[in-house]
């Protein structure tokens, strides 16, 4: 179900409110009461619920990988020369 944010004109009020598709929009304020409420254009937002294909195929998939890597950091730490940076997006991401 996709989560929509709202925003009143007249107070300012902000609400995210989870809605199915065919849920009808809200236009009445919960704060003033005005029937100015309306949708804002953001990102989307959603949530998954159940037992779908992340919870069967990949939630614990993790581990190994992490484990390999954890195996071989000694030996990347004894090296004298600085590992090269694998990311080609500079050094402007946050995955810095």
């Amino acid at each position: 179900m996709p989560i929509y944010a709202y925003r009143c004109s007249a107070c300012g009020h902000a609400k995210d409110v989870l809605q199915k598709l065919s849920d009808t929009p809200l236009s009445v304020c919960p704060a003033c009461g005005a029937e100015t409420f309306s949708k804002q254009v953001t990102a989307a937002g959603f949530q998954l619920k159940g037992s779908g294909w992340y919870a069967t195929d990949f939630k614990g998939g993790a581990a190994a990988p992490a484990a390999t890597a954890a195996a071989s950091a000694p030996a990347a730490a004894a090296s004298s020369e600085p590992a090269a940076s694998t990311h080609t997006c500079g050094s402007s991401c946050a995955s810095h």
